[in-house]
């Protein structure tokens, strides 16, 4: 059974930066495409970015491209989120998913869930 466990969550000032990490256990890490979703209070779950198995495809919602990036360590079995210029709008409850395809992911059909951890940005 895959486990998802998140961590790098916290408080930071409007245009200040944070680091989220995602560590997987459970299954072959580097066979499934990884992403990120999130959810501000009061609001639906969105998706933010996913990363192909390989690294080499990334995909972002409009409202974060040029300021967050998606990589992964599969040598780790880990995938992270680099969030910079954060703005208060993106405070949310931020999720790990991994799924058999970014496309899976991208239409919020991922296979796999992390608990989540919680970025607050102050403006």
């Amino acid at each position: 059974q895959v486990q998802l466990v998140e961590s790098g969550g916290g408080l930071v000032q409007a245009g200040g930066s944070l680091r989220l990490s995602c560590a997987a256990s459970g299954r072959t890490f580097s066979s499934y495409a990884m992403g990120w979703f999130r959810q501000a209070p009061g609001k639906e779950r969105e998706f933010v970015a996913a990363v192909t198995w390989s690294g080499g495809g990334t995909y972002y919602t409009d409202s974060v491209k040029g300021r967050f990036t998606i990589s992964r360590d599969n040598a780790k079995n880990t995938v992270y989120l680099q969030m910079n210029n954060l703005k208060p709008e993106d405070t949310a409850v931020y999720y790990c998913v991994s799924g058999t395809s970014t496309q899976k992911i991208r239409t919020n059909a991922a296979d796999a869930w992390g608990q989540g951890t919680l970025v607050t940005v102050s403006s």
